[in-house]
């Protein structure tokens, strides 16, 4: 039974990671366009309302769909001050209440988000700004898309945090450091 929680909190993981280093380079897109935004205003004294929008635009991605992967890779801020000091049982049920905790917020989040996307949709919902970007729909429908990678990302943690409970190992899962070598 143990294995099959593995394995399955493995091909959550593969996802997660597959769409987080995809998003990741928007970076790459945000940099050139903050670059090129940059140029045009100082060196041609001109500019254009969409590119920057598209800044903004670039840093939903960014921000929303690498969550999941920065928590996978435990890039994230984490205060282990008292939780390093407590016995290891109560550390694997904080584990579990934790991916649960979080499990339950990714859903809650998505299904108050989806109406908003689907509202923006139905209205053909673009920038108020002339000359501005249209499809906002896009923009908002991260909102959820990153929640649903985090719900992955949680139901995977939640597997791996049930293992210790059905007397499999307690092994932590093998993660990749972000700054690490790939």
């Amino acid at each position: 039974m143990t294995s099959v929680l593995e394995r399955c909190a493995r091909g959550l993981d593969a996802i997660v990671e597959a769409c987080g280093w995809v998003a990741a380079w928007t970076g790459l897109a945000l940099v050139l366009v903050m670059a090129g935004n940059v140029l045009m205003r100082y060196a041609f004294n001109t500019g254009s309302v969409a590119m920057q929008e598209l800044e903004w635009h670039l840093m939903s991605p960014l921000t929303l769909l690498c969550i999941a992967y920065t928590i996978k890779h435990e890039g994230h801020v984490r205060v282990d001050i008292l939780y390093a000091h407590l016995p290891k049982r109560m550390q694997q049920s904080i584990d579990l209440f934790s991916a649960v905790s979080v499990v339950a917020l990714s859903i809650i989040v998505i299904l108050l988000s989806w109406p908003y996307v689907m509202q923006s949709y139905r209205i053909s919902e673009g920038s108020p700004d002339p000359g501005g970007l249209p499809y906002r729909f896009i923009l908002k429908a991260l909102i959820p898309a990153g929640f649903a990678l985090l719900l992955l990302q949680s139901l995977a943690a939640t597997l791996r945090a049930l293992i210790p409970f059905l007397g499999g190992a307690a092994e932590p899962p093998a993660r990749v450091p972000l700054d690490a070598p790939q």
